[in-house]
């Protein structure tokens, strides 16, 4: 029986770390190596009660997520995307969405219902994979984060601003 591999579990970066706000770089090397930060974040997503997790928000920046909307529940729903691309979006869904970087952090986001990603697994095979209404938001959040954005960067304004004051209270509480 082989022993269990142990992960080690990263700590996630809050917002406003600046690589949370930097595009990330293309993963051009499928190693052993990738293969234990894929297993690493999958075990920091579980210990942060999180159900997606971008390599940026380990400050690791690289164009690498992983995904379990069942959390755990059903090993087929694990994903692993590398390098990903949206290559198709339909309809519109409005939902509540938080974030392991920006905890406590709770705003409705409008975002498509249905999406279509390319992306590479851990070996460097291309793939697609399509989901709809909170496998689509997973999968549109976690690029996102690729490409240096929020979700509090698709709220309006002044949502945004008043997310902005409560977490600027929360730093000078000492509570952020």
């Amino acid at each position: 029986m082989a022993a269990k591999e142990l992960f080690k579990i990263h700590e996630v970066i809050k917002f406003p770390d600046p690589v949370l706000a930097r595009p990330a770089a293309p993963i051009t090397v499928f190693d052993s190596a990738l293969r234990t930060l894929v297993g690493d974040m999958f075990e920091s997503m579980y210990a942060a009660q999180g159900i997606g997790l971008a390599a940026p928000q380990i400050s690791i920046s690289q164009r690498l997520t992983v995904i379990d909307v069942s959390f755990k529940k059903n090993p087929k729903d694990k994903l692993v995307l590398i390098n990903p691309e949206i290559v198709e979006t339909k309809g519109k869904q409005t939902e509540e969405e938080g974030c392991l970087s920006l905890p406590d952090i709770r705003e409705k986001v409008h975002r498509a219902a249905w999406v279509k990603v390319k992306a590479q697994d851990e070996h460097g095979a291309w793939f697609e994979v399509e989901g709809e209404e909170l496998l689509a938001r997973a999968l549109l959040h976690e690029i996102d984060h690729l490409n240096g954005i929020l979700f509090i960067d698709r709220i309006s304004r002044l949502k945004r601003e008043l997310v902005l004051m409560k977490i600027r209270k929360m730093q000078k509480n000492g509570e952020w």
